[in-house]
């Protein structure tokens, strides 16, 4: 068969069921479900790309995420995320704002630039200006508010055991990426660059600014330089910066995302966490690498 229909809920629920699985395997004329893990995920077969009505009528479950993906090649090489509300589960900069007053008001913007309403590169610049002045401890601070997204590192462990290349590629800051990077194990990061006197934040970020097109261009780049297709790419990301990579590359995901990428993106997951990416992939639960989710303590990193 061509195409898998995968299904995944959310594992803290269990609430993908047998009986479930029959009734959309019967509305799409599919082989027998697979279980990827018990009540969590599973895939069934087709020959056809799906009819999501009909899957979701069979279903009679809202909260259960739904993709058809092609059966050739669904295990990915490389894998390019986002940090800020996909790898980790806040805005870092946000958290930054608020140990300068400001959350709100920089929050406010950053939500309508995540959507695509601003400019990136000029709402980063204004948000960062916004916090001239601002103790380099804020930056600790803001740190130890940092907390991965449960599958993070799954995700991450997992593709890499299978010969995969990770990178973290965000719009955010050098100070959390360099962090994050090392506690999921991404063989690199890339991000912008807060720029200090030595003692707070001179209200600047190095140019030039790392951006949408800066996302792709790193998609592009690396699979070149390891001598893939773009199909063997799996991205994920939340925000309109992220839209380019996503539309992209092989298996590109909106995770959790704002309106505008959630409409444009054909893979969406609303329910589940990051081990979603790796079912999508057809990895079984006795496949994943298992991963410490929380954030461990300053002196354990």
């Amino acid at each position: 068969m061509n195409y898998v229909v995968t299904l995944i809920a959310n594992r803290d629920t269990g609430a993908l069921s047998a009986a479930a699985l029959t009734r959309v395997r019967d509305a799409i004329s599919g082989g027998e479900p697979v279980w990827l893990s018990h009540g969590e995920a599973a895939e069934i077969s087709t020959d056809a790309v799906s009819d999501f009505h009909l899957v979701r009528t069979a279903l009679d479950v809202a909260s259960i995420d739904v993709f058809c993906t092609p059966a050739h090649g669904r295990r990915k090489s490389l894998l390019i995320a986002d940090m800020d509300s996909t790898i980790v589960t806040g805005e870092t900069l946000d958290e930054l704002a608020d140990f300068a007053g400001l959350k709100v008001r920089i929050a406010a913007i950053t939500a309508r630039a995540m959507n695509g309403e601003l400019d990136f590169k000029a709402a980063l610049r204004e948000r960062v200006a916004m916090l001239r002045g601002l103790s380099l401890d804020a930056l600790e601070r803001t740190w130890e508010r940092v907390h991965l997204t449960p599958g993070a590192r799954e995700l991450v462990a997992t593709m890499r055991a299978h010969g995969a290349y990770a990178a973290l590629v965000s719009g955010g800051f050098s100070f959390f990426t360099s962090r994050v990077a090392a506690l999921c194990g991404f063989d690199e990061h890339r991000s912008n660059v807060l720029l200090d006197d030595g003692t707070a934040l001179t209200g600047q970020v190095a140019e030039p600014i790392l951006d949408r097109d800066t996302k792709l261009e790193t998609l592009t780049q690396l699979a070149a330089t390891r001598g893939l297709p773009l199909d063997a790419a799996v991205t994920v990301g939340d925000g309109a910066n992220d839209l380019d990579m996503i539309q992209a590359a092989g298996l590109g995901v909106a995770f959790h995302a704002k309106p505008v990428v959630a409409a444009a993106a054909r893979i969406r997951v609303n329910h589940a966490d990051l081990r979603a990416l790796l079912f999508a992939q057809g990895y079984r639960a006795d496949e994943i690498v298992s991963g410490w989710e929380n954030r461990p303590s300053p002196a354990g990193r």
